[in-house]
């Protein structure tokens, strides 16, 4: 984890130790977040190239205003950070610009939160020109919230008859109108490549494309699902955000004599950075325009039911809560036989009661156990929402590309399974 402004570096050829921190704030956990074990920062950590040492947990009724956990609490930190000779304190809530600074001359080291891990990861996972716009924009938002007072070595001193201001003031209003301005720049350019995907869905629409959006929590295993779909060559890997570019393949399902167009998209997580999800609104458009979204879930998860209400608060924020679902319990390999289900197939009633039940499948992207079902399913879905034409153009089968200069995402040719 590096910081530009960080009060001691990490040597370029050592991964950086980290120090877990997560605060209980008892009932209000729930809106806070708090996770005891602290395993999904754990692999947010390593994610970003960290190497986590300690954690510590931290009880209270409310955030301290000055050091978020208290001064007890900070100073136990700080032996632990000397006795691990730590690098870096990531923190699993969202700090204040303030609580970090503050943090940060009491521990020695560079603090950072679960926003600005995230954001780091992004950044370095996204591949195509409009996914490093997307990451670009939210950083410099989430940065601009963060100027105040923050480079004490850039400060001027003004002063005098009809001076205004004190030290810093200069510099920080400059400092702001320079992001500003490259804000202002990133989502005219972000404009211009967002306009090409709706013409692209817009065309796909006009063909009459059954459209279908794999979602989930990070690391449910989407991409792996895709490949195993489509025999597309997507990356896949078991970490968090392993792929954040949105893949377009034709997948052709024999058991409705047609072609529909599947679409990987960015995993979802708790507490996901509300200025993420709106930088990556496009990409994430793909799913509420979705005809059917397939929830991936990652059946080996101790904490499946909390990843899946996260899904769900995502998909409603971008509009995409009144799609039709199929649950597809992935990772079956990893369960143990007696854990396994009876019946490859069934339904699951979710949220509200008086609603119908929700089609589930379980299945395995990585030994193919549960597709057919799957791909049954998908049919059945198909003609319950029949269109116009289910014929497939495959001049609309993209893939986000790598960085070009003309930020267009490059066709691809549609590989069918």
């Amino acid at each position: 984890m590096s910081a530009t402004s960080s009060p001691s570096a990490t040597p370029p050829s050592e991964a950086a130790r980290a120090i877990l921190v997560g605060v209980d704030f008892g009932r209000n956990a729930a809106k806070q977040g708090f996770d005891e074990s602290l395993d999904e920062l754990a692999l947010l950590a390593e994610s970003a190239g960290d190497t986590p040492v300690a954690k510590v947990i931290a009880r209270r009724p409310a955030p301290d205003a000055a050091l978020f956990v208290g001064s007890g609490k900070a100073d136990e930190i700080k032996l632990l950070v000397q006795a691990h000779q730590a690098h870096t304190v990531l923190f699993d809530q969202a700090i204040s610009p303030a609580q970090q600074r503050n943090l940060e001359k009491v521990l020695g080291v560079p603090v950072a939160d679960r926003t600005a891990l995230i954001l780091e990861i992004f950044a370095a996972r996204a591949q195509s020109h409009e996914g490093k716009l997307q990451v670009e924009l939210a950083r410099l938002q989430y940065l601009a919230t963060r100027l105040v007072r923050r480079w004490s070595h850039l400060e001027r001193q003004s002063g005098g008859i009809g001076m205004r201001g004190g030290p810093g003031e200069a510099q920080i209003e400059l400092d702001r109108r320079m992001i500003d301005d490259r804000i202002k720049k990133t989502k005219e350019r972000l404009k211009q490549v967002q306009r090409q995907r709706s013409t692209q869905r817009r065309s796909r629409s006009r063909n009459g494309v059954f459209k279908i959006s794999l979602v989930g929590y990070t690391n449910a295993g989407k991409s792996t699902l895709f490949n195993a779909l489509t025999k597309a060559r997507a990356y896949a890997a078991n970490q968090l955000f392993a792929t954040l570019d949105t893949t377009t393949r034709s997948l052709y399902l024999e058991q409705a004599g047609a072609s529909v167009s599947l679409s990987d998209t960015v995993g979802f997580i708790r507490d996901l950075p509300h200025k993420l999800v709106e930088a990556f609104r496009a990409t994430l458009q793909e799913a509420a325009d979705a005809d059917l979204l397939l929830h991936v879930v990652d059946a080996a998860s101790p904490v499946l039911d909390e990843q899946m209400i996260e899904v769900d608060k995502v998909l409603e924020e971008i509009g995409a809560a009144g799609v039709p679902q199929i649950l597809v319990y992935n990772k079956q390999d990893l369960l143990p036989d007696d854990q396994r289900p009876r019946a490859p197939v069934d339904a699951l009633l979710r949220n509200d009661a008086a609603g119908e039940p929700t089609p589930r499948v379980f299945v395995s992207a990585v030994d193919g156990t549960g597709l057919a079902e799957l791909r049954e399913l998908i049919a059945q879905a198909m003609q319950a929402q029949p269109l116009s034409s289910q014929e497939y153009d495959p001049r609309f089968d993209t893939v986000a590309s790598p960085s070009s200069d003309d930020g267009e995402p490059s066709p691809s040719d549609p590989s069918q399974a």
